[in-house]
C-alpha cells in the first residue's frame, strides 16, 4: 500500500516535471522569440517628440503668438488607492480653483486612466512633478500661448489639443508652423517608469518655420476698438474692418467684432470664432456705385460733366421702381456717386454692353476667390449676363443682385484708386526657419491691370467729392484729404428684403493723390442710425485719425505748405514735414470749403454755384458783389490771397452751357 502511494507520488512529481519541462520549451524554444518581443516592447518604447510651432509676429517683429512647455498629468486609477486620491484632490483643488470634491468624483472607477489637469505651465507645477504616489503621472508637453488674447483673433486662428492648427493663419500655414516631430527609444521599468534613454536611437524634432505677417499691430489695435466702439454706438449685430495698402495688397489690419480668446478658443461658439470677412457675403448697395462709374469712364461712355435727370427721386423702369432717398433732377456723373442716385447709375448703366460690363465686374475680382491666404474664403455670387433678367444690371449697378465679401470689394476699390491694378490680398510678409534665414519674401502678386491709370485718377476725384459734400461728409478727417463712398443696403432675410435691417458699410482712401490707407468698414443691421454715411463713415474717420496722429510724417511728409511772401500773396512750396517749423499747413487743392479756407486764405470759387460761393464767402467774413447766376467763371481776388479786413469780392456767375455735356 506504501509503495503504490509512493509510486503515484513519484508519478505526479515526474507528471509536473514533465509539464514544466513541457513549458519551458515552449517559453523558450517555440515561443522565445515571440515572448522576447513582447517583453522588450513592455519595456521599450519609441516615444513622439513633439516639434515646437513655429513663431508669429506682426510686420514689425512684434511676437504674437508663442510656445510654452507645460505638463499634463494622469491618474491610473487600477493602481492607485483612497490617501493618494484625497491627497491629489486637496493639491489639484489648490492649481485650477475647483473644489477636491469636484476631483474625487472624477476619480471614481477602477479601470480607466482620468487626466487631473492639462497644459499648465511647468513653471507652476514643479511641486507636483516631484511626487512619487501610485499610479500618479505626468507627461511633458508644448502649448500655444497667444500673448495679446483677443488680439487678432481672426488672422491668427488657434492650435486644439492635438497641436493642430485651426482657422486663421494658424489653419491655412500648418505644415510650415508645425515642423517636423522627433522620436526617441526609452526603456522602463515594470511599473512604467523611465530608467533610461537610448541617444544613440533619438531624433530630434525640428522646430517650425516662423511667420512674419502683414499686419500693423498699432493699426490693428485701433481698428478692434474703434469697431468694438461702433458696435455699442450703433447697436449693430456685428462690425467688420479691414486695413490695407491699396499699392499691394498687404492686409495691415482685419477684425472681427467681438473676437475671441484663442488661448481659450472653447469658450467661444463657432459662430464667433467664424472669420466674416472672408467667409460671409453681401449685397454691397452704393459702394458698388464706383465700380459701375470706373466702367463706364473706362469704356469713354460718359464723362464727368455729363448730366442726367434723376426724375426727382422716383423712376419706373421695365414695370420696377427705382427710388432715390432724396429727390433731385439733373445731376451730373460725379454728382450720381456724390450724392449716392441709385436712378442716375441705373440710367448711366445702360450705356454699356451686358458682356462689357460682366467682364469687369469679373476684372475688378467679383464671383471669384481673391486667393488671400486665409481659410474658409468664398467666391460670392456674379451671375453670367445669360441669366440676367431685364433689370439685373440696373439693380446690380447700385449693389444689388450680386453677393461680395468684405475682402473682395476692399481689394476691388484698391484697385479703382491705385492706378487700376488689382493685387491679391496678402497677409504673409515673409517666412523664416528657426535661425532666421528666409525661406519666403513676398512681393506684390499682380492679378490683372483693370482699369487705365487716368480712370483711377478720375474717379479718387470723384470720391473725394463724397467726403468733401456728398453723402460720407461724416467720414472727412483732420490734416488731410480723403474720398471715399457710402453704401447701405437692405438684408435679405428669408427671401425678403427686410425694411429695419441693413448693410451699412463705409469704404474710404487716404491721401487722395497718393492713396496709402483704405479701409473697410461694415456694420451689419444697426439700431440707431441706418444710412452708411450716419454709421460706418463716422468709424471710418476715428479709424484713420488715431492712424494719422501715430504716423504724421508718413503721411504728410509730401504735403505742401504756404510760405507768406508779404502781406498780399502766398507762394506754394513742398517741404518736408519734419522741418515745418510754425508754417501753416494748408491743402492747395482749393474747392472753397470752410475747412480748407480757414487759415484766411482766399479759396478757388470757379465752377461752384453761386449758392455755394456765397455760404463759403459768408462763412469766413468777407464782404462781396454777386453779377450773373449759375455757376462761378470769375472771382476777383486770387485764389491763395491772404485775406485782410476791407477787402471785397466781385464774383460772376454764368448759366452753365451745354454744348459738349451729353445729357441722359
Amino acid at each position: 500500500m506504501n509503495n503504490f502511494r509512493a509510486f503515484l507520488v513519484l508519478l505526479g512529481v515526474l507528471v509536473l516535471f514533465s509539464i514544466i519541462v513541457a513549458k519551458l520549451v515552449n517559453i523558450q524554444l517555440i515561443r522565445g522569440d515571440e515572448l522576447k518581443y513582447f517583453a522588450e516592447r513592455q519595456q521599450m518604447k519609441i516615444e513622439k517628440i513633439q516639434a515646437e510651432r513655429g513663431l508669429i509676429y506682426d510686420r514689425n517683429n512684434v511676437l504674437l503668438a508663442y510656445n510654452r512647455n507645460d505638463a499634463t498629468f494622469y491618474l491610473d486609477l487600477s493602481k492607485t488607492n483612497k490617501q493618494t486620491k484625497e491627497e491629489l484632490a486637496e493639491k489639484f483643488s489648490k492649481l485650477t480653483n475647483k473644489t477636491p470634491q469636484f476631483f474625487l468624483t472624477k476619480m471614481k472607477g477602477e479601470n480607466k486612466t482620468i487626466t487631473l489637469a492639462q497644459h499648465i505651465p511647468l513653471a507652476d507645477v514643479r511641486d507636483l512633478m516631484k511626487l512619487k504616489l501610485p499610479g500618479y503621472y505626468y507627461r511633458k508637453g508644448i502649448s500655444r500661448d497667444y500673448y495679446y488674447n483677443n488680439f487678432a483673433s481672426h488672422i491668427l486662428g488657434y492650435v486644439n489639443t492635438q497641436y493642430k492648427g485651426v482657422n486663421g493663419v494658424e489653419n491655412y500655414f500648418d505644415r510650415e508652423l508645425a515642423g517636423i516631430n522627433g522620436q526617441r527609444l526609452v526603456v522602463k521599468d515594470a511599473t512604467g517608469k523611465i530608467i533610461t534613454v537610448k541617444e544613440d536611437m533619438t531624433k530630434n524634432a525640428v522646430q517650425g518655420n516662423n511667420l512674419f505677417l502683414t499686419i500693423n499691430k498699432s493699426y490693428q489695435i485701433i481698428l478692434e476698438e474703434e469697431i468694438i466702439n461702433g458696435l455699442k454706438k450703433y447697436q449693430g449685430k456685428y462690425v467688420i474692418g479691414i486695413i490695407m495698402n491699396p499699392n499691394n495688397g498687404e492686409i495691415l489690419a482685419l477684425a472681427n467684432s467681438s473676437g475671441y480668446d484663442p488661448n481659450i478658443y472653447w469658450k467661444y461658439t463657432d459662430t464667433e470664432r467664424k472669420n466674416r470677412a472672408v467667409t460671409d457675403i453681401y449685397e454691397p448697395g452704393s459702394t458698388f456705385k464706383s465700380i459701375t462709374i470706373a466702367t463706364l469712364l473706362d469704356q469713354n461712355l460718359v464723362k464727368e460733366n455729363d448730366i442726367v435727370f434723376t426724375e426727382n427721386g422716383r423712376y419706373k423702369f421695365n414695370n420696377t421702381y427705382v427710388t432715390d432717398t432724396h429727390k433731385h433732377g439733373w445731376l451730373t456723373v460725379s454728382e450720381v456717386i456724390k450724392y449716392s442716385s441709385n436712378i442716375g447709375i441705373a440710367k448711366l448703366v445702360q450705356k454699356i454692353d451686358n458682356e462689357i460690363y460682366y467682364k469687369y465686374l469679373r476684372g475688378f475680382g467679383f464671383g471669384n476667390y481673391t486667393s488671400v491666404s486665409l481659410p474658409g474664403e468664398v467666391k460670392g455670387k456674379l451671375k453670367k449676363p445669360d441669366q440676367w433678367s431685364k433689370i439685373s444690371k440696373e439693380f446690380m449697378s447700385f449693389g444689388y443682385e450680386i453677393a461680395v465679401t468684405p475682402i473682395q470689394l476692399i481689394s476691388a476699390y484698391s484697385a479703382l484708386v491705385n492706378g487700376g491694378k488689382l493685387f491679391k490680398p496678402q497677409i504673409i510678409k515673409k517666412i523664416t526657419d528657426a535661425s532666421g534665414n528666409i525661406v519666403y519674401n513676398s512681393n506684390p502678386d499682380l492679378v490683372r491691370t483693370v482699369i487705365s491709370k487716368n480712370t483711377s485718377m478720375r474717379i479718387r476725384k470723384i470720391l473725394s467729392t463724397v467726403v468733401e459734400d456728398g453723402t460720407g461728409t461724416k467720414a472727412k478727417i483732420k490734416f488731410i484729404n480723403a474720398g471715399g463712398k457710402t453704401g447701405t443696403s437692405q438684408r435679405l432675410i428669408n427671401g425678403k428684403y427686410s425694411k429695419n435691417q441693413y448693410n451699412s458699410s463705409f469704404i474710404g482712401f487716404f491721401p487722395v493723390d497718393n492713396p496709402q490707407i483704405i479701409c473697410l468698414v461694415l456694420v451689419n443691421s444697426p439700431k440707431v442710425g441706418k444710412y452708411g454715411g450716419q454709421v460706418a463713415a463716422p468709424i471710418f474717420k476715428r479709424i484713420s485719425e488715431r492712424i494719422i496722429k501715430g504716423n504724421y510724417n508718413k503721411f504728410l511728409e509730401k504735403k505742401e505748405i504756404l510760405i507768406p511772401v508779404d502781406d498780399t500773396k502766398i507762394v506754394y512750396v513742398k517741404k518736408d514735414f519734419q522741418t515745418k517749423g510754425n508754417l501753416k499747413y494748408l491743402d492747395l487743392d482749393f474747392t472753397g470749403n470752410i475747412s480748407k479756407a480757414r487759415m484766411n486764405v482766399m479759396p478757388n470759387l470757379i465752377n461752384r454755384t453761386l449758392s455755394e460761393a456765397i455760404s463759403i464767402l459768408t462763412k469766413i467774413g468777407l464782404k462781396f458783389k454777386v453779377s450773373g447766376t449759375g455757376k462761378i467763371v470769375k472771382q476777383s481776388i486770387t485764389p491763395g490771397t491772404k485775406l485782410r479786413a476791407g477787402l471785397l469780392c466781385n464774383i460772376n456767375a454764368k448759366e452753365t452751357s451745354l454744348k459738349g455735356v451729353t445729357i441722359y
